[in-house]
């Protein structure tokens, strides 16, 4: 999740739809300054006895971003605690309970997607050895209770917190057991995102499957392939889903932001602090109305940090952001953006891919996106003409040509396909990431679900 930082100076006031639709219009670029921005969680835990460390602790979250910058990192602190970290690779930064996320430098390439995750990696790896401390890959902690895991000092989760019981059943598990990869891609102009969040949603429930890996709870499979996919359908219903406005008829930044003005808030921020404003209403806010707040109009600031607590499928800020997938190991934090890159930055492959998926009734849609969380590539596909399997199979050739069209070369002359050598094996096998899982589960691990921590990075 974002980490906010005091402005300097006075923000001019929100008068009206022109400057709520700004971020999302200033987000154009011409093909050429199209780049590519990998957001990755991992679990941290102690060697010893597989806790997740507390934030002051010895060894504990804090000092881990003491050590990270030994590597050239700024700390970025709240109420004097460093809860993140800015750099050249992006921002290192802290999820509720803890989780380490890099949210990588927007790129040009995906040679230097996986250079970056693999400089980050390589950092916390050292860290680790000097403290005792691993790093898990997968969508879900696969054996800790809510109640086992520590909070991080930050203002906004605090608000969170507090209000996610009121909205939702699994609202706490999101924020404080599963970790996801997500992938931000830029778009020309209003109709290249229109077209582009359409295929992406619309997608959504393939990356969900290929990349399903949480399918344990508390030390027991919990019958999902994805369950931290399952988790957000019961979160928020306010700020969360498969968004079918999204399909329709006149769809673009101004419809967003009509979005977003419904989407209940969580807070502001002021003087360094975050005001509970939980539930209330944007609208009243840009009125003067709002509560805690009285009299008080929005600033530029202020629309950004509510543009980021919407959480649904696909995401439009200044970039669309893909959010459908768990969290797992470095091929797959690679995987992740080159099947999207290849099917978003090709226009051959984004008209191929809205082909495969345009005729689909919203009904459709959502079916899909409830049902892969739990049958991963064994979904049937809308008019039953296969399954999930077969449409990745498509997808991924498509992919394949989108990325060679880029023509995006490494030092050894390798262009970006290698990159997708993951999911073309399971889709070649059609068994997701969360099944090998199980399968070892049943057989060598003898129910044993500790045993899932030899998987660590």
């Amino acid at each position: 999740m974002s980490t906010r930082e005091t402005s300097d100076g006075p923000e001019p006031v929100i008068e009206g739809i022109e400057q709520l639709i700004a971020p999302m219009a200033g987000g154009e670029k011409p093909a050429s300054d199209w780049r590519i921005g990998t957001e990755h969680e991992k679990f941290v835990y102690k060697r010893d006895d597989r806790r997740a460390p507390s934030y002051d602790e010895p060894c504990g979250i804090r000092d881990i971003l003491g050590e990270l910058q030994e590597y050239g990192w700024q700390p970025v602190e709240e109420n004097g605690n460093v809860i993140a970290l800015k750099g050249d690779d992006g921002a290192v930064s802290l999820e509720p309970a803890g989780q380490l996320e890099l949210s990588g430098a927007p790129l040009e390439n995906l040679h230097q997607t996986c250079a970056e995750t693999g400089r980050h990696l390589e950092q916390v790896k050292a860290i680790g050895e000097r403290c005792g401390v691993g790093y898990l890959g997968l969508g879900m902690w696969p054996d800790k209770t809510r109640e086992e895991l520590p909070i991080m000092p930050k203002g906004r989760y605090d608000i969170m917190l507090k209000h996610m019981p009121t909205v939702g059943n699994l609202g706490l598990d999101m924020m404080l057991r599963t970790c996801t990869i997500q992938v931000n891609l830029d778009y020309s102009s209003e109709a290249d995102m229109v077209k582009k969040f359409r295929v992406g949603l619309a997608l959504q429930p393939l990356a969900t499957a290929l990349f399903a890996n949480s399918p344990f709870t508390e030390g027991k499979p919990n019958g999902y392939l994805s369950y931290r996919s399952h988790i957000w359908s019961d979160t928020d219903a306010h700020r969360t889903g498969m968004l079918p406005f999204v399909f329709e008829d006149g769809f673009g930044y101004e419809r967003w932001a009509e979005y977003m003005l419904d989407v209940p808030m969580y807070f502001v921020f002021r003087d360094g602090k975050y005001i509970d404003a939980a539930g209330l209403s944007f609208r009243d806010f840009m009125d003067g109305k709002l509560s805690v707040l009285p009299g008080e109009r929005p600033t530029a600031s202020d629309w950004w940090d509510h543009l980021s607590t919407a959480f649904p499928e696909v995401r439009l800020k200044s970039f669309l952001e893909m959010r459908g997938a768990d969290g797992g190991p470095w091929s797959r934090i690679c995987a992740l953006p080159a099947f999207w890159v290849g099917l978003m930055y090709d226009q051959g492959a984004l008209d191929a891919a809205w082909d495969l998926v345009k005729d689909w009734s919203m009904e459709e849609r959502e079916r899909l996106r409830t049902e892969v969380p739990r049958l991963g590539l064994d979904t049937k596909l809308p008019g039953g003409t296969g399954t999930m399997q077969d449409l990745g199979r498509e997808v991924l050739a498509i992919a394949h040509k989108g990325l060679a069209a880029r023509g995006r070369l490494n030092a050894s002359g390798d262009n970006e396909t290698g990159y997708l050598e993951t999911l073309d094996e399971i889709v070649s096998t059609g068994k997701v990431p969360a099944q090998r899982l199980l399968d070892a589960y049943h057989g060598e691990w003898n129910g044993d679900v500790s045993r899932v921590y030899k998987y660590s990075f």
